[in-house]
């Protein structure tokens, strides 16, 4: 077993995997990677399953010390990743030899940055998953939900992989003003034709009132015209609109059920590329029907098969 050393943290800064699944009934919410591409890439350096645990960083403020030689990845965004005061790029494996010092500053380019150890970090698995929850106290290193903090050890206990680099071709751009893909729900037909045409044809700006929870966002008012409703079951993604007309974007660490009203969905591409929007950020939607977002999905899916 290898171990890294935290030296520096905050409080976005988690054991983050897949999710839990099968559990929405009781109540627990998915959790998991915000960027799923990003920590797909991670994992793919090593050879890792996919869905291995990797630390999510969120605007930097990571830093971690090698207590033995090790090979890690580090994808997603450009934090000013160093290794001693040596720059790191991103979407790489790379060596780290016993006490040099891993540190992710400050964004340069996206959001969240995942860092991958060979097999996955290891931590307490609770409902099937490793991810993070910190209002439910579920999972992370000890099992109740608490980010990492300065002082805890990182263990993995996979083997070495070879250091290799993810093809330019293939890294994801985290354009300055994405158009985010959103499959229509429900409900849809009872906002009023204005809103509508406003929702996916004026911009969209991220609120600072943003967590993993959800992220609101702020433009035109929307008005919903629909009958009260029933709570229903909340997907990942679902963009609901509360009675001020501002959307909020729902994200892994949501609420189970709700009854606001729903747009529809972001694919989970899209929610990828929100993923790395800073608050201030602009963006806008496009209408696409649930067809076409399972084919761009498996597209993307066939890049790791």
């Amino acid at each position: 077993m290898k171990q890294l050393k935290i030296e520096a943290s905050t409080p976005l800064c988690q054991l983050q995997d897949a999710g839990r699944f099968g559990v929405r009934h009781l109540g627990v919410t998915q959790g998991g990677a915000l960027d799923w591409v990003a920590m797909h890439w991670a994992n793919w350096l090593l050879g890792n399953p996919l869905a291995a645990p990797v630390v999510e960083v969120a605007l930097g403020g990571f830093c971690v010390v090698a207590e033995q030689d090790c090979v890690l990845a580090l994808a997603g965004a450009d934090l000013d990743a160093r290794v001693d005061d040596q720059p790191l790029a991103p979407w790489r494996s790379f060596a780290l030899a016993k006490g040099q010092r891993l540190s992710l500053k400050q964004p340069k380019q996206g959001v969240r940055a995942y860092l991958a150890a060979p097999g996955g970090f290891l931590g307490e698995d609770v409902l099937g998953s490793r991810a993070t929850v910190v209002r439910e106290e579920l999972g992370g290193i000890d099992g109740h939900g608490s980010a990492l903090g300065k002082g805890q050890a990182l263990a993995f206990s996979g083997t070495s992989a070879n250091l290799r680099e993810v093809p330019e071709a293939l890294r994801p751009q985290y354009a300055q003003k994405p158009v985010l893909d959103l499959v229509m729900g429900a409900q849809i037909g009872d906002f009023s034709g204005t809103s509508l045409f406003e929702a996916f044809n004026r911009e969209w700006t991220l609120d600072s009132r943003a967590d993993r929870m959800g992220i609101r966002l702020l433009g035109p008012q929307l008005v919903y015209q629909g009958a009260p409703m029933i709570s229903e079951g909340i997907p990942l993604g679902a963009v609901q609109v509360p009675p001020d007309g501002q959307p909020i974007v729902l994200l892994n660490d949501r609420q189970t059920i709700g009854g606001y009203p729903r747009l529809g969905a972001l694919t989970p591409l899209a929610l990828a590329q929100l993923a790395q929007c800073m608050p201030g950020a602009v963006v806008r939607f496009r209408a696409v029907v649930q067809d076409e977002a399972w084919r761009e999905q498996q597209v993307y899916l066939d890049r790791w098969r």
